[in-house]
């Protein structure tokens, strides 16, 4: 009998819209999007340039199909790696989107747009309002962001407590720094789709 292929999986990466192709934050997203695409994910982004772009044309030259949440608010169109886009009218609809289309996430390095990103996300989870799914920010970039973060949380500065996640839990595991695209890529794929 023949093995049915696993169901598509998308994967939502934040990042900057700023790096061009040829720069080394472009290149390593492209590389993202194509280890992505590999391991059998959909890839879903922002839809504009930069990292967006990048993650795009790195999964589609891997085969991969791209989806791209653009606003009405940005008045700008989505890149041509986008197959498919899906256009709602402001910013916060869009980073609402974008977290429900994903079955896990990336952060690449990027401005003030990317940590509000990244930091929704992890609060989400941190609270218990969306789902447990794995979320990777890629490199160094974000890491003394992290640390400080983990530092209040491990310490009791905070008077909140997350009312389903443990600080221990949310301190040591909702947010996995890969060093690489790649790295990034196998674990995402050591979570969703364990052997």
């Amino acid at each position: 009998m023949p093995k049915t292929p696993p169901a598509e999986l998308t994967i939502t990466v934040f990042g900057s819209s700023r790096p061009r192709a040829g720069e080394p934050d472009y290149e390593e997203a492209r590389a993202l999007g194509g280890a992505l695409a590999e391991r059998g994910f959909a890839v879903c982004t922002g839809g504009y340039g930069g990292v967006m772009e990048a993650v795009s044309r790195g999964a589609k030259e891997a085969g991969g199909r791209v989806v791209g949440v653009t606003a009405d608010f940005f008045r700008a169109q989505a890149n041509a790696w986008v197959d498919e886009e899906v256009r709602v009218a402001t910013w916060q609809d869009r980073l609402f989107e974008l977290i429900r289309r994903g079955a896990g996430y990336v952060a690449c390095k990027g401005g003030t747009g990317t940590l509000v990103e990244l930091a929704v996300v992890w609060e989400m989870l941190n609270k218990g309002v969306l789902e447990r799914k794995p979320f990777v920010v890629l490199g160094d970039f974000w890491q003394p962001v992290l640390e400080r973060v983990r530092e209040v949380e491990a310490s009791g500065e905070s008077s909140e407590r997350p009312a389903t996640v443990s600080t221990r839990e949310s301190a040591g595991r909702l947010v996995h720094i890969a060093a690489t695209p790649d790295a990034a890529a196998v674990f995402l794929a050591s979570v969703l789709r364990p052997l």
